[in-house]
Order: structure tokens, then C-alpha cells, then sequence
């Protein structure tokens, strides 16, 4: 046994022994320091930027893990960057103190906002998301600026957001926006995006106020969603935030990480291409889709969903050839597209067949050869962006894809993505377009800055207002109000009949589409069906409608898994798509939203639909006029619903019938 007398005080002490240092192995550069610094417009650097052991900085090479030997040997060509204010490495007993709520428990809120087209706001507190689009507010689709680049603040969607938590401003631990701003052809702004963006918000919120990347506030959408640990992630969309000064015009356009629940690393991004002159020019595959998609569908017509359905139609061998002379695939995922394809250009003709097509004479084009030139330019956008999808998994080894950006909303490619990209998993984030941006800002602070747990995989996204109660409005002219004791029995009755009814339940749904909380259904069985809902909301007769489906019953129907959030195509089987005709698309896929039991706005429904006709889904579109958002309120439904001329309106737990209808009571309860 050791001898452990303590030493007498006069004695001598023994001369001290160094103990002889350990060979340390060179250590690889450890992820930066949360909350990140950013740039002089307040935008986040992370992953560029990295510290290393001895507390300096350095610019980290994209794709690239630097050693220590390898920074020292890289100090004089990699630029030193302006000193940063010390800050701990964050760990979750080091993580910003959260506050004492109204309630006196402890709890970190962290607020994301979007002030560009699609404004948001997200709030994360005590595990829950809360998260609105301020269109539903305004009316105005995408709360698009009269003026390209004005920005708005997500007034009423923020004040719904805190309200729904019960929360003041200055409660609020962090707040994080997504940087859009681009860097000027020439000299610098006046301000400070940061400063600018901060002048709109309430004192509190705007002094917390820091920004992020757009594609990375994108990609976290997606990626703190969904459950994988390990995954890749692709952004695609028109223009992200600015690649600095030096290069330009350059912005984001596509980009591609490696996300694990530590670190964020960028490790591919395009870059701007130059031309003689010299001049940048920063082509976009989302600029690509949209630029021929306003050759292809005339005005009145939202142009990439129209000619997404329009391509089903067409034969892409027409076109193929010529549009792969202006889109070439290189390596290492590159891929380049002649100018001004890429661009917003809408005026220079594009010459195919002797026929000059652009956005003035889209109309006068016949329309099988617009259908050929769709089904082609879907055909080239899905091979370019398999492209880099197929780089990125040679990249990151990931096992698991996860796809954000406008491009995402391409329920069509991402089907191809699915089948072709060479992952064994895709997910598609639940709000793909610039709106979900305010709920990655919001989860990154969450899980990367305050160290919380991710939240769980979602099945649903109505993290949005309740529509309220519609006791207190008026039964509209050519409608009566029936009692009923089961709603979700009589609702089945009336669609068994091929019925048309509006559905208002719960909260509202995130995002551009219903997912059976603001939603118009149908019976899925009838083509007429189809036609008659395509004239209720002013669309194209090309146009397809989508099936929500019991999640448990999708493989019996369908070749392929769906999509919770309604985000990508799947082959309708055979054997089945004789009773599904008013949602199988003429290229035999169609849409799927897989609804499962959690979900808490159509699972009832659905069950009395199936258990009446035998068929587990139904046709789901989304309850709006033609160019409105989706309704939010009681109010708004009933007023749309009239409008639009509906069989019956289910709004709560109030039935209202058109006087044409007769009572479903006495059918409710009638076995299939």
C-alpha cells in the first residue's frame, strides 16, 4: 500500500521532476466557437471560419480539413482576419444562460425571421416551434416588395409568434435572419444589412439581432428536421447570400455541405463563370427553370408549377439536344449554363425550330411544342441537379440526402432525386421555399448556439395560428348551417357523394401547401372531379391534384413512399389508377402526402373516408382564391369557400351546406 505521511514541515522539500512531455498528435482545426462571429455585415462566417489551438483565425479552404503542420505552413498565404471578440467554446453547461419566463421556468427562446419575398417568422421555445408567413396576414401572395429588394418585416407573423408563447420581446434569448443583400456592382452600401434589418424590429429583438447565410439557414430547415445524424445537404435555388465583395455579383446559387449535429462544413459551392471583358457572371439553375418557364406558359399562370405539370404532356427528344448545348455538366459537380439562360433575362429570343420563343410571345406558341420544350428543360434541370447530388455523396460518403431551396419545391425532380442521386435516403425539407429560412435561423440558434436537443421529426407542419371559432359569423347567402354529432363521419358521406368541401382544422399549415388544415378535398375517383376543381380555382386543365394517403396504405397504391409534407412524385400503381383518376398525372405519378397517425388535421377524416369507400385517401388541394394565399381564418374560409361556389364547408366543428346539398345525416352512418 502507497505510503501516504504527510511530509513534516521542516523538512527539506524534494527537488521537483518534470514530467517528461507526451508526443501530442497534430490536431485537426476545431469548429468555431458559438455564437459565431460574422462579417462587417453581420453575416455568419461558419464553416469558412475556424480556430485554431492557439486561438488565431484562419480562412478554411472549402472541402478541406487543415492540420496544424498545414496552417503553419499556409500562414502567409491565407489573410489574416480582423480580431474577434474572445468567446467560449460552446458546450451546453457553457451555453447563453436562458431566461426566467412568466411562468418561472427555465427556457431558451430563439427567434428566426425572413424580411424578403416569403417573409417568416419562426420561434423555437421549450421544444416547440411556433411559425407563421406573413402573407396570411396580408393577403398578398409571397408578400412579394412592389420593388425588387425592399425589405418588410414579418410584423404580424412576430407578433402572432410571441403571443402563441407568451412571450415579451425582451424575452427572447437570440434572434437570428438569413442574409439575402447582395454586394453592389461598385463602392459598399450605406448600411449594414445587420443595422438595416435591425432598424425593423423592436428595440430587444433588433439589439440581439445577428445574421446567417441564406442557403445555410436553407439547409438547417432540413437537416435539424430530420432525424439523420450523418447527411449531405443541397441547396438550390434563384440567389443566396452574397460570396463578398471580391467576386462581385456571386451569390449563392448552389451549394452543398456535410452536416453532422456538430458541425456545418460548406464543401462544394458554384462559382461565378468569366467572361471576356472582363465581367462575372453568376448563372443560376433556378434562374435556368424559371427563365424557359416564362417562354412556356403564358401570363396568368404561375410559371414553374405550370410547366412542371405541362411536361408530363410533352416529348423531351424534341428539345433535348439544343438544350444541353446551353447546360454543360463537368467535374466535381460543376455545372455550367450559357448566358443568359442562367439569368433573369426574359427578353433574349431563344431560337429552336426557326421560332423565336420568349416571354412576350409565350401565347403564341402552339401548345404540343410547349409541351415538348417543358418536358425537356424538366428533363436537363433534374440531370443537372443529379449531378451534383451524385458529387456530393462521393464528397461526404453521407448515407442520407437532405434537399432545401425554391428548386426543392420541384415535387418531379425530386422524385428523380430520390431514385437516381445515389443516397439511400432523401429528405426534402418541410418549408423548402424562402420562408423556411426563418425556421433554420430559428433551429440553429436552438441546437448549434444554446446546445438543446433536436427537435423530433415532424409528420406534420401546422405550427401556425388556430383558424378560430366561426360561431360568431353570419351563414352566408345560399348556405345553412346543419348540426352534427360527428363531423369527420358526415365530411366522409359528403366526399363518398363527390362532394367538393372546404376543411378548416387546427393549426395552419407552413409552408405553400396544405396538408389538411386549410384545404379543399375531394372524392379522388372522378376525371370530371378534377376538371371541375381546375375551373373552381382559375387554373390550367393540365394542371394535377394531389392524394393525401394513410401512410399505411400508400405502398398498396402507390410504386414509391410519399411525402408528409406533399414534396415529392410517386408512381400510381396500375392495378389502381383506374380508381384514382382525378389525381393520377397524365405521365402516371402523382403527388403524395403520407398522413400519418400523428397527424392531427385529416388521420379522423381519412379513416371514415376509407372506412366508407374502401379507398384510404383523398384529392387535397389547398383552400385559396386564384393568386391569394391560403386562407387563415374562419373568416376567410367561409368568404373564399362562397366565392369559389363549394359544396359545404367544414370549418371547426361547424358544417355548412350550399342549399343544393342535401343532409348527409342520413347517410353518416350508412356502411360502405
Amino acid at each position: 500500500m502507497r505510503d501516504v505521511r504527510r511530509r513534516p514541515r521542516d523538512e527539506p522539500r524534494a527537488p521537483h521532476r518534470r514530467r517528461p512531455a507526451r508526443e501530442r498528435a497534430a490536431r485537426a482545426l476545431r469548429p468555431l466557437p458559438r455564437p459565431a462571429p460574422h462579417d462587417r455585415d453581420g453575416r455568419l462566417l461558419l464553416p469558412l471560419l475556424q480556430r485554431h489551438g492557439e486561438g488565431g483565425q484562419r480562412i478554411q479552404p472549402l472541402g478541406r480539413g487543415l492540420r496544424r503542420e498545414g496552417l503553419r505552413a499556409a500562414r502567409r498565404a491565407l489573410p489574416l482576419l480582423p480580431p474577434l471578440p474572445r468567446v467560449h467554446r460552446l458546450r451546453r453547461r457553457t451555453a447563453p444562460r436562458p431566461h426566467l419566463n412568466r411562468r418561472n421556468t427555465l427556457m431558451p427562446a430563439v427567434l428566426g425571421l425572413n424580411f424578403h419575398h416569403d417573409t417568416s417568422a419562426a420561434l423555437v421555445v421549450d421544444g416547440r416551434l411556433h411559425a407563421a408567413e406573413e402573407e396570411r396576414w396580408s393577403g398578398i401572395k409571397h408578400h412579394h416588395p412592389i420593388r425588387k429588394g425592399t425589405l418588410a418585416a414579418p410584423a404580424r407573423a412576430l407578433r402572432w409568434c410571441l403571443e402563441a408563447a407568451g412571450l415579451a420581446p425582451g424575452e427572447v434569448d437570440a434572434v437570428w435572419a438569413a442574409s439575402m443583400r447582395p454586394s453592389p456592382a461598385a463602392g459598399g452600401w450605406l448600411a449594414d444589412e445587420r443595422d438595416e434589418l435591425a432598424a425593423l424590429l423592436p428595440a430587444p429583438l433588433g439589439e440581439r439581432l445577428r445574421l446567417l447565410s441564406h442557403h445555410t439557414a436553407h439547409v438547417l430547415s432540413g437537416y435539424l428536421l430530420s432525424g439523420h445524424e450523418h447527411a449531405a445537404g443541397l441547396v438550390i435555388d434563384a440567389g443566396g447570400s452574397s460570396l463578398g465583395s471580391d467576386f462581385g455579383p456571386g451569390r449563392e446559387r448552389v451549394t452543398g455541405y456535410d452536416l453532422r449535429p456538430d458541425r456545418v462544413d460548406r464543401v462544394h459551392q458554384a462559382m461565378p463563370t468569366i467572361l471576356p471583358g472582363p465581367r462575372r457572371v453568376h448563372s443560376s439553375l433556378g434562374h435556368f427553370y424559371r427563365n424557359l418557364a416564362q417562354r412556356v406558359i403564358p401570363p396568368g399562370d404561375e410559371p414553374e408549377g405550370s410547366m412542371m405539370a405541362l411536361a408530363a404532356y410533352g416529348d423531351p427528344r424534341r428539345y433535348g439536344a439544343r438544350l444541353r448545348e446551353l447546360v454543360r455538366l463537368g467535374g466535381d459537380g460543376d455545372v455550367r449554363i450559357a448566358h443568359p439562360w442562367g439569368s433573369a433575362d426574359r427578353d433574349t429570343p431563344l431560337l429552336l425550330d426557326g421560332r423565336a420563343w420568349t416571354a412576350r410571345n409565350a401565347s403564341d406558341q402552339p401548345e404540343h411544342k410547349r409541351a415538348d420544350l417543358a418536358a425537356a428543360v424538366q428533363e436537363v434541370f433534374a440531370e443537372s441537379v443529379v449531378h451534383v447530388a451524385r458529387h456530393l455523396r462521393r464528397l461526404t460518403g453521407a448515407p442520407a440526402l437532405v434537399f432545401s431551396g425554391g428548386c426543392a419545391l420541384n415535387s418531379h425532380l425530386n422524385g428523380h432525386l430520390a431514385l437516381d442521386s445515389g443516397f439511400d435516403t432523401l429528405f426534402v425539407a418541410p418549408p423548402p421555399h424562402d420562408a423556411g429560412t426563418a425556421v433554420g435561423a430559428a433551429l440553429y440558434g436552438w441546437h448549434y448556439q444554446f446546445g438543446q436537443e433536436r427537435l423530433p421529426v415532424p409528420v406534420d407542419a401546422d405550427w401556425g395560428p388556430e383558424a378560430g371559432s366561426p360561431a360568431a359569423i353570419p351563414v352566408p347567402e345560399g348556405y345553412r348551417a346543419v348540426p352534427v354529432g360527428e363531423l369527420s363521419s358526415a365530411v366522409a358521406a359528403l366526399l363518398a357523394d363527390h362532394r367538393v368541401v372546404g376543411w378548416v382544422r387546427g393549426r395552419l399549415e407552413f409552408g405553400p401547401r396544405a396538408l389538411g388544415h386549410r384545404s379543399i378535398l375531394a372524392h379522388p375517383g372522378r376525371a370530371a372531379t378534377r376538371d371541375r376543381l381546375n375551373a373552381i380555382k382559375q387554373r390550367a386543365a393540365y394542371r394535377p391534384f394531389a392524394p393525401a394517403v394513410l401512410a399505411e396504405h400508400a405502398p398498396e397504391w402507390f410504386m414509391s413512399e410519399g411525402d408528409p409534407f406533399m414534396n415529392r412524385v410517386a408512381r400510381v400503381r396500375r392495378c389502381r389508377a383506374d380508381r384514382l383518376a382525378a389525381v393520377t398525372h397524365h405521365d402516371g405519378t402523382a403527388r403524395v402526402q403520407s398522413v400519418a397517425p400523428g397527424h392531427v388535421g385529416l388521420r379522423e377524416l381519412l379513416e371514415a373516408f376509407h372506412e366508407r369507400t374502401g379507398v384510404p385517401l383523398l384529392l387535397n388541394t389547398s383552400f385559396n382564391r386564384k393568386g391569394a394565399p391560403i386562407v387563415r381564418t374562419a373568416g376567410d374560409a367561409v368568404a373564399a369557400g362562397t366565392e369559389l361556389g363549394l359544396d359545404a364547408l367544414a370549418v371547426g366543428d361547424t358544417l355548412l351546406l350550399a342549399d343544393h346539398v342535401p343532409d348527409p345525416r342520413g347517410t353518416a352512418s350508412r356502411p360502405r
